[in-house]
């Protein structure tokens, strides 16, 4: 007469398994990375606000300036940012040219240093599966395109001639620009500000790094002589400001759109996604809570004598 033998295998675990609740809460993050809060949307709009109300105030002539673009330029050759200006470009207007050469190129360099690091970190982001940083450094650049071509139209509407021919007198390092090309406000600061503001959002630590570089960026076109100080703070102003909005009001949106792109194409192309970063496959060979769960998840089949196969 046969007796079946006990079972020597361990119970079936009760209930979820560890792992899969902290699955279930990492999608329930990512779920609410994709939504906007009002927050969001209310800070930008105050930023946009602001930043208009900023631009506005630092026209040549103040607000009512903004519709005078036909009555001929507009000549600064007064007021603190001429003196501003003046003192700034006749301290450097004796320095050796090799020094005028240097702040020629970092002029123009520290705007490409600036969108070389948001490449980049456009790039680790891809590589990490990280939809919302995507999105960001995405819209991050279309803020900077945006608020650059804001400039070149208020350019059109102000008609503000460059400090280097209103100012009498003035010896700039660099050339001067051919006229018609105006000076209000300043392109350079618009596309430093946009790209610089749009990597402390996204990336606060890069702060300390990338602010000082978009105000240096700034800067120097008042030191090589060709925009007024007003011209680069109203540059700033633009620049941060419609980054920074956008940036704000649509990154979850946009990372809902580009979620399911990089879980499809993501393991394509290489790149790591989402989900397989937040929740990797259990282990099946050996102890530990990924066996235990591999067995919640597939209990043994079983002969009807009670054997496993």
């Amino acid at each position: 007469m046969r007796t079946d033998t006990p079972d020597p295998s361990p119970p079936v675990p009760a209930g979820p398994p560890a792992q899969g609740r902290a699955a279930r809460r990492a999608a329930q993050r990512r779920a609410a990375a994709t939504r906007t809060s009002p927050a969001a949307l209310v800070t930008a709009l105050v930023v946009l606000l602001a930043g208009a109300g900023v631009l506005l105030l630092l026209a040549p002539g103040g607000p009512g300036s903004l519709g005078v673009g036909d009555a001929g330029p507009v000549l600064v050759t007064g007021g603190a940012s001429a003196s501003l200006y003046r003192t700034l470009t006749d301290a450097l207007a004796d320095a050796p040219h090799l020094v005028h050469v240097a702040l020629e190129i970092a002029s123009e360099g520290s705007v490409v240093v600036l969108g070389l690091i948001l490449l980049w970190t456009c790039w680790l982001a891809l590589r990490r599966g990280d939809a919302r940083t995507v999105a960001a450094t995405v819209l991050a650049g279309l803020g900077t395109i945006a608020a650059y071509a804001t400039s070149e139209t208020l350019k059109l509407v102000v008609d503000e001639e460059r400090p280097c021919r209103a100012v009498s007198g003035a010896d700039p390092v660099a050339e001067c620009p051919p006229p018609g090309d105006w000076s209000f406000p300043s392109n350079h600061s618009t596309l430093a500000a946009g790209l610089a503001m749009g990597l402390a959002v996204l990336r606060p630590r890069l702060a300390p790094v990338v602010l000082p570089l978009g105000a240096l960026a700034g800067l120097l076109r008042v030191a090589v002589g060709v925009h007024y100080p007003h011209d680069v703070l109203a540059g700033f102003s633009l620049g941060a400001s419609v980054t920074a909005a956008l940036v704000l009001a649509a990154t979850a949106l946009l990372a809902r759109l580009l979620g399911p792109l990089l879980e499809r194409w993501g393991p394509r192309l290489g790149l790591a996604t989402a989900t397989a970063t937040a929740a990797p496959l259990p282990r099946t060979d050996g102890p530990g809570p990924a066996g235990d769960e591999a067995r919640y998840a597939t209990p043994p089949i079983r002969e009807p004598d009670g054997r496993r196969r």
